[in-house]
């Protein structure tokens, strides 16, 4: 087995985009004085379970259309490669997929049997990002779904298991999440526009263009840190310092993204999640040391 091509599907420099959405739950969660750590700790689980599986899937449905090519400029696909068999891929993608979901069903402990109508929403979207009559990500609609899986549904959820409580200031955060979330596919599908275009995938990128997708990758960092505002004005003033760090660091990779393309755009991927990640991770310092 090739651990490393394994690895690569798992896209690691993606998945604070899961961990992002469970910490600013979290950091509301402890701020109303209703955190669990139980059910935190399995909404973290089950949120990185069902974006490798996502990864999974995409790479497996992606070579399956006849999506991807050989030496593209994103990530190493192991599938296409042939690092990986085509059968070992699908077969991990839903192995991964049906451990996510057998934890996923222990929250219903906490919040509830509706919460099985929830999670077989999420494992549906899990693969119709990719497959089915109409692939969301192939009909520029991907980034709309990692709005409402990254962001809307993960920090609500995992905020109301906790409890039992739906909140306006944590609906708020997570459109911020959302959009920060966003804009990691938007540098994905930024770097691979001309690829996408070749074989028919409908990208907002190849729908719209690269000018077009730069301004709405400024305009979305921005507009998460508005939506936050609020809740940053209710705590100590010191803590504005967090939302001007990402807005440094989001204004830095906004210009640094119109400079580059092909592979030289990967870091950027990289560092637009990581980001994401240090926002969520010193909301959620803020609030334990407030």
């Amino acid at each position: 087995m090739n651990l490393n091509a394994w690895i690569e599907a798992m896209r690691l420099r993606t998945l604070p985009v899961s961990i992002a959405g469970v910490l600013t739950a979290v950091a509301y969660a402890i701020l109303d004085g209703c955190f669990m750590w139980m059910p935190a700790l399995l909404c973290l689980i089950f949120a990185l379970l069902a974006q490798i599986a996502s990864n999974f899937a995409n790479e497996y449905y992606d070579f399956k259309g006849g999506l991807d090519r050989v030496g593209r400029d994103g990530p190493r696909r192991g599938v296409t490669e042939g690092d990986i068999s085509p059968r070992a891929m699908k077969t991990a993608t839903y192995l991964t997929l049906g451990i996510a979901c057998a934890i996923g069903c222990s929250l219903i402990l906490w919040g509830g049997w509706w919460l099985l109508a929830a999670g077989i929403v999420i494992a549906l979207a899990v693969v119709a990002y990719s497959t089915g009559p109409y692939p969301l990500s192939h009909h520029g609609l991907g980034e709309v779904a990692v709005m409402f899986f990254f962001g809307i549904i993960p920090v609500n959820l995992t905020y109301y298991i906790m409890s039992s409580a739906w909140s306006t200031d944590v609906f708020l955060g997570s459109l911020s999440i959302g959009f920060m979330g966003a804009n990691v596919l938007i540098i994905n599908n930024y770097r691979d526009r001309d690829d996408d275009a070749a074989v028919g995938k409908h990208t907002l990128a190849v729908m719209f263009g690269l000018k077009t997708m730069a301004a709405i990758y400024l305009i979305d960092g921005l507009m998460a840190v508005l939506l936050m505002l609020p809740t940053w004005l209710t705590m100590s003033s010191i803590t504005l310092i967090v939302p001007a760090i990402y807005l440094t660091g989001h204004i830095f990779l906004s210009v640094k993204m119109r400079h580059l393309s092909g592979h030289k755009l990967n870091p950027l991927l990289g560092m637009t999640a990581i980001l994401m990640f240090i926002y969520a991770f010193l909301f959620l310092l803020t609030t334990v040391f407030s």
